[in-house]
């Protein structure tokens, strides 16, 4: 959620400022004259209104700027997702596309499996993952899911020690196999 606030307030600021760059540029390239820019500031100076308004505007502006200025110092020292497990040794810490690749090496020795995609969750209850299959077609679809459920999970959990709560598989196509051969006479 917070994610999408601050894509929509970036969203905003850009509009802010590519307004405030355009006023600019104006400015720049004569395209507002002396008399319309005086005219402008003699129409703002008349209401209260506008001078409130304005003014709100700025302290939007600012903390705004304050707030991407955060952000950009926090998201640099953001580290990759990882499990962390304490043992009487000390800390372990996996990383979650440790895991993503462990499943997707799994998965890839199945007998019909052709292309895969792996995404890792953790939750409270274990890990949950989701593959994405293209097989060939050859073998019954239930059978070959049901294979690459068990093997993932029973592998994630003996090379990680983190239990697995969940394995999806989605069969996303099947490989069109090049049967039919030209005949060159």
């Amino acid at each position: 959620m917070i994610k999408v606030v601050d894509k929509l307030l970036l969203f905003l600021y850009s509009l802010i400022v590519g307004v405030i760059s355009i006023f600019f540029m104006s400015l720049g390239f004569g395209w507002l004259t002396s008399r319309m820019l005086s005219d402008l500031l003699t129409e703002f100076y008349r209401s209260n209104g506008i001078q409130i308004g304005t003014g709100i505007a700025g302290i939007v502006i600012l903390l705004l700027s304050f707030r991407f200025f955060i952000l950009s110092l926090h998201r640099g020292s953001m580290s990759a997702q990882s499990i962390d497990q304490r043992t009487e040794f000390g800390d372990i810490r996996i990383s979650i596309e440790t895991i993503e690749n462990l499943a997707l090496k799994t998965a890839s020795k199945q007998r019909g499996v052709k292309e895969l995609r792996a995404r890792v969750r953790a939750s409270d209850s274990g890990l949950e993952i989701v593959l994405r299959a293209v097989i060939d077609g050859e073998s019954s679809i239930p059978a070959l899911t049901e294979d690459i459920q068990r093997a993932v999970k029973e592998h994630v959990e003996d090379i990680t020690g983190i239990p697995v709560s969940n394995v999806a598989v989605f069969i996303a196509n099947v490989v069109q196999a090049n049967t039919f051969k030209s005949r060159v006479e």
